[in-house]
This record gives C-alpha cells, structure tokens and sequence, in this order.
C-alpha cells in the first residue's frame, strides 16, 4: 500500500512511513493529522504552515525534516528569500522565535504573556493563528525525536525486515531476561493494584523526578550550515525540570488540575476544531496501541508497561499524575531506557541508531518503533498542555 505524507514529498519508501508502517492503524491516523494540519482548513497561509515546521524541527537539528519542509515550502509558493536567512522572513513569523524555542526545551516555562505578546502590535496574531501555530510546533518538535531514535537518515536505504541486524536486536543476546524481568515485574503490579495511593505519592513522584539526573548533558552536535541558519538562541536547550535535592523553581502540572481530556481537548476544539479530534484520536491509539506480545512472549498485559512509559515522559516535563503510584515507573522502566527516553526526549539529535538497539534488547523491532511512538505523542502532549494552560489562562 502507497501512502502519501501530507505534502511533505514523502514516498511510501520513506523512512518515517517505512518505520511507522509496522503499526498501520497508527500511520493512518498520523498522515491523517499532518495532511490536516498542513492542508486542511486552518487560518494560517500554506508557507506560514511549512515555515514553521522548519523552524521547529530545526530547533532540533533535524535536517532531514528540514530539507523535506524546505522543498515543499518552494512548491507552495513560499519566497526563496524567506530560506536564505531568519532575517528574511517577515516579521511577524520572526516573533514566534520565544515561543519556539521555549516550547521545544523548556515548556513548563511558556506564560500567558508570551501568548499576550503576539496579539498585539503591527504583526500581531489573532487567537485561532496562535493555536494552528502551538499544534504545528509541537508536531515539528516531537517528529525529529522519532527520526533521530528510530535511525532514520536521509543518506541511510530504509532497512528491510530481512536485514540482519534488525533480526539479530529482535531475538536479543539474554533471552528470557529483560522480557522476563517486566513480565514478573507486570504481574506483580497487578496483583497489587488495589493498593491505594497515599500522601507518599507527591514523595516518590519527586524521587522520580530527581532521577532524571542520569548523566545526560547537552552538548554541541554537528549541524550543517542549512539547518543552522533557521536558529535564533541556539545554546537555549532542556534543563531538568528539577535536580536531586533541589527543589523545582516550577510548579508541576497536575493532571488532576489541567489535563487534555477535560480541558486542552474542548479548548483546541473551539478555536481549531478538527484537529483536535484528530489529536485525540492519535494520543490514545499510541497510548492504548497493543499485539499483547513482548518479544517471544504472547498473551502479554502490556498495559502497565505503556503506562510507566507514558508517565516517565510526563515526568521529564513536571506533568504529575496523582492517581499514579510513579513507583511503578522505577520498577519497570530500567535505568538505560530511562537514559534512552530522556535523550530522545530532551536531546533526540544525540541519539545513535545503536542506541535504540541496546536498550530493550529482546523486544522486536516493531516493539521498539511503538516505544518511540509512546515517547513522542507523550510529550507532544505535555507540550500542548502547557501551551493551551496559558492561552486559557489568557483568555480568563
């Protein structure tokens, strides 16, 4: 089956679709999301949208998003000038550079007055702009995380599913071990799933939090001269949302208080209704998504698993779920997928392809690309969380 990529000029043989065609279900919903995004009835012009994809997946250093949005952006009509440097474009598109480069690394930090900014002025924005603007960035952010975790390059052939070495990381070199650890680990949590979550809740969350200290720093990456030029605060990167024994200068986001079903859903839905559906969809088929398999075992409750992983990447951003006992999170999230999910979080231009195939070393190949699926629509949506809160909060 041949799938087109929402005007990206993305062929069937594309990396992303190559990777994300192991889940079927879950491509579809995601072309269907970018193509309304980029195509479908929306306030913002056709290169306003495909300039903003490069300016976000630039804060990232994925060029191959890059070079794919730059193409098209020229088939729509976009000015050549606009590419040759940031000072080119118009201004107003200039404006958006705070909001993009704080959403990309520090979202907890956005305030209704980074909002208020852009309504006012010569190039101001109106409401519903500012919405299509928050969901393309966010999309634009968290899509390179995917590209550079699952490998993909513009100079490296999709693998096929024949490839040794995609055979070799599936059947895992310690079989019966960390299959069989999170299994026994599964079972256990569930047989004591009644137990109540109590006011050391807040407690273990912290300690979670304060875990994420796993020795990951940013640091310089190669950048190609292109991809450079679409920066502005190029040093501005993801800090730790809190450090061991210091508490955070932020306040977490409580799910109880502000979360996407009962409140960041019906906003997006007023102001840009159809995606938000289309959204929606997409986060709870990533979420709920299972074969009931985990490597060579079948008939697997996947369920505690997906939701560690979920939660973790909630964590990385200070999104704290109260009716979630986190200690679940450091019994079955080990301390090299914690390390794998914080870089493809928080630094995904660091990733190397052989990361991906030394954590989670008995998991199939697909079972890998549907992790990195979990990872990127969860903090997709704490992204949108934060920004939707404060335009909430502006509007009040």
């Amino acid at each position: 089956r041949g799938f087109k990529m929402g005007r990206l000029g993305f062929g069937d043989q594309d990396g992303i679709i190559y990777a994300m065609n192991y889940h079927p279900r879950y491509l579809d919903c995601f072309l269907r999301t970018q193509n309304f995004m980029l195509t479908g009835n929306g306030p913002l012009p056709y290169d306003y949208r495909y300039y903003i994809g490069i300016m976000a997946a630039a804060r990232h250093k994925c060029s191959y998003i890059v070079n794919k949005m730059k193409e098209e952006f020229l088939l729509q009509g976009g000015k050549e000038e606009w590419l040759t440097s940031f000072e080119s474009i118009p201004q107003k598109l200039q404006n958006l550079n705070t909001l993009n480069k704080i959403l990309a690394h520090q979202p907890w930090t956005i305030t209704k007055e980074h909002i208020s900014e852009l309504l006012v002025g010569p190039y101001s924005w109106t409401v519903s702009e500012i919405v299509h603007a928050l969901v393309l960035l966010a999309h634009f952010h968290n899509l390179p995380s995917f590209v550079w975790g699952s490998g993909i390059d513009d100079n490296i052939a999709c693998k096929d599913s024949n490839d040794p070495s995609i055979n070799s990381v599936n059947s895992g070199s310690e079989e019966g071990g960390l299959v069989q650890y999170l299994m026994e680990r599964m079972k256990s949590i569930s047989e004591n799933s009644s137990a109540k979550i109590n006011e050391d809740s807040l407690k273990t969350f912290e300690s979670v939090v304060a875990s994420q200290d796993l020795g990951v720093q940013s640091h310089d990456t190669d950048v190609s001269k292109d991809v450079q030029m679409f920066v502005r605060d190029s040093l501005f990167c993801y800090q730790d949302f809190a450090k061991r024994n210091e508490p955070s200068s932020f306040s977490t986001l409580r799910i109880q208080d502000y979360c996407w079903e009962e409140h960041a859903f019906s906003l997006i839905c007023e102001l840009y209704n159809d995606v938000g559906i289309l959204l929606d969809e997409k986060f709870k088929l990533s979420y709920s998504l299972t074969y009931y398999t985990m490597g060579s075992e079948k008939g697997v409750d996947t369920s505690f698993f997906r939701r560690a992983v979920w939660n973790y990447v909630h964590c990385l951003f200070g999104v704290r779920h109260d009716d979630y006992n986190y200690q679940e999170v450091n019994t079955l999230i080990t301390r090299p997928l914690k390390t794998f999910i914080k870089i493809v979080c928080c630094y995904p231009e660091k990733i190397r392809k052989c990361d991906m195939d030394m954590v989670m070393p008995e998991f199939k190949y697909s079972e890998k690309i549907h992790v990195l699926l979990m990872i990127m629509e969860a903090r997709l949506q704490a992204e949108l969380l934060y920004s939707l809160r404060v335009l909430m909060q502006y509007r009040t």
